[in-house]
């Protein structure tokens, strides 16, 4: 589908499991209106959303090399399918990895790095400073120190 076609703006919202997958629930309201796809490592989730629009990845880390290859190649396909205009992420890689893919075919990105991370951004969330359009940190002081943005917290 074409962009310029669309009658409403398609929205990837891309996660991790648990805490993060939380917190990108918690957002679920704002997206009203949109096209919502979500990206996910939890097989389970699309019992949570009641959407069919749920894509899953495998999680990886930098731990994990192979396994993040092959979280990269299904995000890749998943962001070429979805053609979202906006990428919104949690965390962790695979967030980051959607970013990167997107911010290449043009789309708008936001990385929210994850309320746990109370002293320091994520490994993801110092990435995404460098590609992402907006990095939004949950704890002032971290955001003041790194150069992420401060908004609130999401919980």
């Amino acid at each position: 589908m074409h962009r310029h076609l669309r009658t409403r703006p398609v929205i990837l919202a891309v996660s991790s499991g648990g805490g993060h997958w939380v917190q990108m629930q918690h957002l679920a309201p704002a997206f009203e209106g949109a096209e919502v796809h979500y990206a996910t490592t939890d097989r389970s989730a699309s019992a949570f959303t009641g959407s069919s629009r749920v894509h899953t990845y495998p999680d990886a880390n930098k731990s994990t090399p192979f396994r993040l290859i092959l979280c990269l190649i299904r995000l890749a396909w998943v962001v070429l399918t979805v053609r979202p205009d906006v990428v919104i992420s949690t965390g962790a890689a695979g967030g980051f990895l959607a970013i990167k893919l997107a911010r290449a075919l043009g789309a708008r990105t936001m990385f929210i790095d994850s309320i746990a991370n109370a002293r320091e951004l994520s490994v993801s969330a110092r990435l995404s400073l460098g590609v992402a359009d907006r990095v939004l940190s949950q704890w002032p002081n971290v955001a003041q120190s790194t150069g992420a943005e401060y908004r609130g917290a999401v919980i």
